[in-house]
């Protein structure tokens, strides 16, 4: 089964580097225990999803996302949202109500995803429609095209938080038969073609991009599309890859370089949908996403450290940052963290330092307006 696009010498040895690499970081994670390997789990998942929320414009920080994560989890049930909801939204505050709803949302989508990927295996439209209802069931403007394809012509397009700023990157399908048969060829290519290519990760590249011209729903094709990666990794059953999914937050390095991002989606297209794959340079796109695929590798590491860091702290240190866990929203004071802790005040001023210096709290200000904020 073959790929729309030819993959050349030098991206074979890319792709021979990275499942070097992924059984480098498998060694990693074997050595470890349960409750380690799934620390790092939920890092690259809370990771994941802030950095894919905050690329379609989302807010909430991933300190604040792990807050939420652990009040959902606290509470277990699949109504979780819906019971915490009034004091998820009264702690970060209502102007930031989409952003809550789409975190809560594609936690849920991503928990399918990790949870459920080898049965959803052949992919298809129901499974697709399933996983876009998960994602935005808790915003309610959405109700009316929840799991259905679109109704109304959109594109792909990059916006400018700070300058207010849009423009369009990709004209997508057009809706009604054009986006179902698009959709149709494009699942029944994927299923003929994952587990039959010696290299599902390009088969994972393609299967995103070809989903994102088409972008057959109204709302949330970004975050679907890019979860859909993670999707195609895990049910390739690829002996390097697939196991290392669920550790991977390879929207990390897509939100670090958004703009790289929505070029290489403009320049793979042409700007615009086209029926035939053939027709677009999706190898572009699988040398970024190699590239972030190599990133969230080496972020693997980087979650094993400040777990083991965190977990060496002091008693009296995890007091202190449980003060900021609680309030990940917010900067404090270390007079704040002495009222709180009842620590003295060379004790807080010591543990502080040391926090900023393993990179856990970010200082902001000198003197009496110094502050502090939890870094995830």
């Amino acid at each position: 089964m073959a790929l729309s696009f030819v993959l050349d010498d030098r991206m074979t040895l890319q792709l021979k580097a990275i499942d070097l690499k992924a059984a480098r970081r498998a060694e990693l994670l074997a050595g470890l225990d349960r409750d380690s390997r799934e620390a790092i789990h939920r890092q690259a998942r809370i990771s994941t999803i802030g950095a894919s929320t905050r690329i379609e414009n989302a807010v909430l920080t991933d300190a604040e996302i792990e807050w939420i994560d652990t009040t959902l989890a606290d509470d277990g049930r699949p109504t979780a949202f819906a019971a915490r909801r009034a004091r998820i939204e009264a702690k970060l505050s209502v102007d930031r109500e989409r952003s809550i709803e789409e975190v809560a949302g594609c936690r849920e989508m991503l928990s399918v995803i990790y949870s459920q990927a080898e049965e959803l295996f052949p992919l298809s439209e129901a499974t697709l429609c399933g996983l876009h209802r998960e994602l935005l069931k808790h915003y309610p403007q959405a109700a009316f095209h929840l799991g259905r394809y679109k109704l109304v012509p959109n594109s792909v397009i990059e916006r400018d938080v700070r300058s207010g700023s849009e423009r369009t990157v990709l004209q997508t399908s057009d809706p009604g038969p054009i986006t179902v048969t698009a959709m149709a060829e494009l699942l029944a290519w994927y299923n003929r073609t994952l587990r039959a290519h010696p290299w599902p990760l390009a088969v994972g590249c393609e299967l995103v991009f070809r989903f994102l011209a088409c972008h057959p729903f109204q709302d949330g094709n970004g975050r679907l599309g890019r979860s859909l990666f993670l999707l195609a990794l895990i049910q390739s059953a690829d002996p390097s890859l697939a196991p290392l999914a669920r550790y991977l937050a390879v929207d990390r390095f897509i939100e670090q370089h958004k703009a790289e991002y929505y070029s290489v989606l403009a320049r793979v297209s042409g700007g615009r949908f086209h029926p035939d794959p053939h027709e677009y340079d999706i190898q572009l796109f699988l040398a970024f996403m190699i590239k972030a695929v190599d990133a969230a590798l080496d972020s693997i590491v980087v979650y094993k450290k400040r777990i083991d860091t965190i977990r060496a702290l002091s008693e009296s240190a995890t007091g202190v940052l449980q003060c900021f866990k609680e309030m990940p929203e917010q900067r404090l004071t270390p007079r704040f963290i002495r009222q709180q802790t009842a620590l003295p005040e060379r004790t807080v001023s010591r543990i502080l330092r040391g926090l900023v210096d393993e990179e856990i709290l970010q200082r902001y200000g000198r003197g009496a307006a110094t502050r502090y904020q939890l870094v995830f």
